[in-house]
């Protein structure tokens, strides 16, 4: 019989040993709490009580994930992440994990779930981004006292291996995305307005379809980005905060005339003027449907929607527009994201650099095979 105390990752955990069965137990932040229900389990064990070490709860990894998703993610995350979560259950966890209980998981065998996603052709961003919410679930696990650790954590470290191979955005060029445009105009007009406006401020999909005409001011050519539509149901952008987006002299224009007409329209039929820029505008249409006849009668590869949010990026970094200027219009939580991301595209960076360091007073230009 024995009783150990050992503290991991912050926390004292019990492990007891007794007549062939094991139990581990978390019993939080404090060492002289631990020690003393050590002593208290060793009394009972010793009187013959072992209740302590009794058949312990099941926790099945489908039911405890579902329970996860329902009591911590539905209230704390956005819809979409929710969405994602579940899909990511579904589509991944569920045929590899099912009712194996979840401190039976070990990292061989998310390890082989890795190597199942990457068999199927998953990028290692989007292999990542499915394991986000299994980590995360682990970690609530061990808060909650149910595991010792995670066996989720670190599996995608980075190696040397993995240096510059990371996906770059897509994005279009300036003469490429001139041809979509002029196709859009010339053949789905009454698309123009809602492509222009994702062109011209590379906010999200979600958040053009919750733009109402209150949030333009179009004497200072802005649109404030209070919100996100997401699978019909509004919610705060990705950020989590509004933000600023200027508006070009082309997309002032073109949103001032399409409001005229929008208004008209309205009072055509005697209804009231829709509050928003879109309000008919079906996304998974558009993506399916009309953005690719956009993109054939362009003559263009398919890339996504998605896609005009990178072209707006990289062509203000290429014209010489502050990182940091392309990060607020974006709604980066971090400038480092923006860097990351579009850095690369930053014409002649390094040379401007290097050469600032010329421009030292009183340094002179000096022949190196000249005789001093």
């Amino acid at each position: 019989m024995s009783v150990k105390v050992r503290q991991r990752k912050g926390r004292w955990w019990l492990y007891i040993d007794h007549k062939g069965r094991r139990k581990a137990k978390c019993v939080g932040t404090d060492k002289r709490a631990a020690q003393d229900a050590a002593k208290q389990i060793e009394a009972k064990l010793a009187l013959g009580d072992c209740g302590v070490i009794a058949e312990r709860e099941r926790r099945p990894f489908d039911v405890y994930y579902r329970a996860w998703l329902n009591a911590y993610v539905s209230t704390h995350c956005k819809l979409s992440t929710l969405a994602a979560y579940e899909t990511a259950g579904r589509v991944h966890f569920a045929p590899a994990f099912g009712g194996k209980e979840i401190n039976a998981i070990t990292r061989d065998d998310v390890k082989a779930l890795v190597a199942a996603m990457h068999a199927k052709g998953l990028t290692r961003n989007s292999i990542k981004a499915n394991l986000a919410p299994l980590s995360e679930m682990f970690n609530h696990a061990i808060e909650d006292g149910h595991l010792g650790s995670n066996p989720a954590a670190r599996i995608l470290k980075r190696s040397r291996m993995d240096a510059g191979v990371a996906r770059e955005a897509d994005f279009l060029t300036r003469e490429e995305l001139g041809l979509l445009l002029d196709a859009c105009l010339n053949h789905y007009p009454r698309f123009y307005p809602f492509v222009l406006t994702l062109a011209r401020t590379g906010i999200r999909l979600g958040e053009a379809l919750a733009l109402e005409w209150e949030d333009i001011d179009f004497s200072s050519r802005f649109a404030e980005v209070r919100r996100s539509l997401v699978d019909g149901r509004v919610t705060t952008p990705k950020s989590g905060k509004t933000r600023r987006v200027d508006l070009s002299r082309q997309l002032t224009e073109t949103l001032r005339a399409f409001h005229v007409e929008q208004r008209k329209a309205a009072l055509r039929l005697g209804e009231p003027a829709p509050k928003r820029l879109f309000p008919g505008l079906d996304p998974d249409n558009f993506r399916n449907r009309e953005w690719r006849r956009m993109l054939v009668r362009a003559g263009l590869r398919y890339v996504t929607p998605h896609c005009l949010r990178h072209t707006y990026a990289s062509l203000l970094i290429a014209q010489g527009e502050s990182p940091a200027y392309v990060k607020e219009q974006m709604g980066h939580y971090s400038i480092r994201v923006t860097v990351d991301t579009y850095g690369h595209l930053v014409p002649g960076g390094n040379r401007a650099a290097v050469d600032r360091l010329d421009d030292v007073p009183g340094a002179t230009i000096r022949n190196p095979a000249a005789t001093p």
